[in-house]
């Protein structure tokens, strides 16, 4: 039991009052990300400093850790670790989900709040799941893109960081269900999506082969930040204007493709943000505030969340194009 959960209790017990905050209770919130040094995970970084340099004048820290290569044996042990250190509140980035379950509910029977985002089949093993958008509509947009460019016939194919990686695969899964419905002159040329395990060497090395041995591709799609970039750079080595490209990626990445029409559009939320409402959450909890529909979670496209069976929604996906993109800063 924390300590000022503790303090608390004994003072209600003696029928004294709370007693105020005088510098004593301390709340660490930490987040767990997918992988440690790529753009996206960097960016949320910035969020969770943000959050920490406007809270810490209430008793508040809090940070961001990550696996190196995104393994998800070593992001458990980090949870693993943070219970054992005892923190107030753990946010997850899971790179496999069913894998996180069992310290979920470990650190959850020791009193620990957990927030997990891209990850709602997590909704009632964490406190809450956190989605900047319904996941489905994000990934119809990126193959209705990538369909757009193709004039809607031809073979395509494309990435997600993992078979493993929930939101990755409700992107793919949503967005090739409406391919398969809609446009029936479109085929995908590989069983699955490829795997580029959020690594941009992989992810490049892997389209060179996919335009080698199907030259007749007319179409990439993206379900990770490293492939989006990445599949919009090897179609301009070779130059493949006549590939349509689009994907998941931040403007950092993805801008110099947008300008040169090797990438159609990139769709994203904004990573920092997202950080920092997953801990604002925790917060709120850890203060004994109700979340529910319409709470203002102070960021662009949280202001009025919507939840459902257990998921936190908000509505913050931004559509990147050669004529907006530089009016963001990640």
């Amino acid at each position: 039991m924390k300590k000022w959960t503790l303090v608390v209790l004994c003072a209600l017990y003696l029928g004294a009052s709370a007693p105020a905050w005088s510098g004593e209770k301390k709340f660490e919130i930490v987040m767990v990300a997918k992988h440690e040094g790529i753009s996206w995970f960097d960016d949320m970084r910035i969020g969770l400093t943000e959050f920490h340099e406007d809270f810490k004048d209430k008793g508040v820290t809090a940070y961001q850790i990550a696996p190196e290569g995104g393994d998800p044996a070593k992001q458990v042990q980090m949870v693993e670790d943070l219970i054992a250190k005892q923190v107030d509140a753990i946010l997850v980035v899971p790179n496999d989900p069913t894998a996180l379950i069992p310290v979920i509910e470990r650190a959850r029977k020791q009193g620990i709040i957990v927030v997990s985002h891209e990850a709602s089949s997590l909704a009632g093993v964490a406190d809450w799941d956190m989605e900047a958008f319904v996941n489905e509509d994000f990934g119809r947009a990126i193959f209705e893109t990538v369909a757009a460019g193709m004039n809607y016939e031809g073979d395509y194919a494309g990435f997600v960081g993992a078979l493993t990686m929930e939101t990755h695969m409700q992107w793919y899964n949503a967005g090739k269900a409406m391919i398969d419905e809609k446009y029936p002159k479109m085929r995908m040329v590989t069983e699955q999506p490829l795997e580029d395990w959020n690594t941009e060497k992989i992810a490049l090395d892997k389209t060179n082969e996919l335009l080698a041995t199907y030259p007749t591709i007319k179409g990439l799609f993206g379900c990770s930040a490293s492939s989006s970039a990445m599949i919009s750079l090897a179609c301009e080595r070779r130059r493949r204007a006549d590939i349509a490209c689009s994907g998941i990626g931040t403007p950092s990445q993805n801008g110099a493709y947008l300008e040169s029409g090797y990438s159609r559009a990139v769709y994203a939320w904004r990573p920092a943000d997202a950080g920092y409402v997953c801990a604002l959450i925790a917060y709120k909890m850890l203060m004994g505030e109700e979340i529910k529909d319409g709470v203002n979670l102070a960021k662009t496209g949280y202001e009025s969340i919507r939840i459902q069976d257990g998921i936190i929604y908000g509505d913050a996906m931004l559509t990147l194009t050669k004529d907006n993109y530089m009016d963001y800063d990640y």
